[in-house]
């Protein structure tokens, strides 16, 4: 299976190294698309001249319209996006795509996620499951974009492209969309990501809780009424599935201090993540 990853860009900074390093040594057939709006901090100047990308330099309506624009130049049958200060695990495509060829039936896959710090230090991991329609339409995506991906079949015939208007929130409004339409979505049940935890990450600003808020406003008056209820049934779920229990582990990504090979880490104690609400 070939795969299309898009990566939207502007003013990436030292991170984009790092992303595109991690695709580029998956071992697979994979375009790696970098989606740029125009960076004047001198990314383009090297990426230019990075044979292990695509690189497309255009104004964008923001994120979601530069994932739109990559999608549509890819010719892969598995599709996914990953920022710049994102990066895949050692053999994670190779394992999804493993899992698409077992399942043809499924259309979108998830894989858990570690959270490091700038310095790629180990910060806590976050284990999945499939999305419930109710939860994340008045409460939250309980998913990563990093860890997801999906056959094109969605995009086109089926039309499942992200709506532009989105600043922040679009991957749940996409989502809400997708289990609204009952599209078949499963787990791959091991790391295939990890996410950079910046402190300047979209997901942090103010524009993405207004988004949230929006969200959540176009949801069922019922459903909002049960959102303590569909918050508890999330959190048993994930306690039965064994999402809250980790044992020890290791991972392997690029860092800042050598953006040419990756650097092994032991995680000795995994912690999971209960400081956002809704977790």
């Amino acid at each position: 299976m070939r795969f299309t990853i898009v990566t939207p860009s502007y003013r990436p900074g030292p991170w984009l190294r790092l992303c595109i390093a991690s695709v580029a040594d998956q071992g697979v057939p994979v375009e790696h698309i970098v989606q740029d709006a125009g960076s004047d901090d001198g990314t383009l100047e090297w990426l230019r001249h990075d044979s292990r990308v695509r690189l497309q330099v255009e104004p964008d309506q923001g994120m979601y319209d530069a994932i739109n624009r990559g999608l549509r130049r890819g010719t892969g049958e598995i599709c996914g996006w990953l920022n710049a200060d994102e990066q895949y695990l050692p053999g994670a495509l190779r394992a999804v795509a493993d899992c698409f060829e077992a399942r043809p039936e499924v259309d979108v896959v998830f894989g858990d996620v570690i959270m490091v710090d700038g310095r790629g230090q180990y910060l806590f991991h976050r284990r999945v499951e499939p999305p419930r329609l109710a939860h994340t339409w008045t409460c939250h995506l309980s998913t990563y974009s990093c860890g997801m991906f999906f056959r094109r079949r969605l995009l086109d015939p089926g039309g499942f492209w992200l709506d532009p208007t989105w600043r922040y929130g679009g991957d749940g409004e996409w989502m809400v969309r997708l289990l609204r339409a009952g599209i078949r979505m499963t787990v791959l049940g091991r790391f295939t990501s990890a996410f950079t935890w910046t402190g300047g990450n979209l997901s942090r600003q103010q524009g993405a809780r207004q988004e949230w808020l929006r969200l959540r406003r176009t949801a069922p008056l019922w459903m909002r009424w049960l959102t303590p209820w569909w918050v508890l049934t999330h959190r048993l779920r994930r306690w039965w599935l064994g999402s809250y229990r980790q044992e020890p582990f290791e991972f392997a990504i690029y860092t800042l201090e050598d953006p040419t090979r990756r650097r092994i880490q032991y995680v000795a104690r995994p912690v999971g993540h209960w400081t956002e609400p809704c977790v």
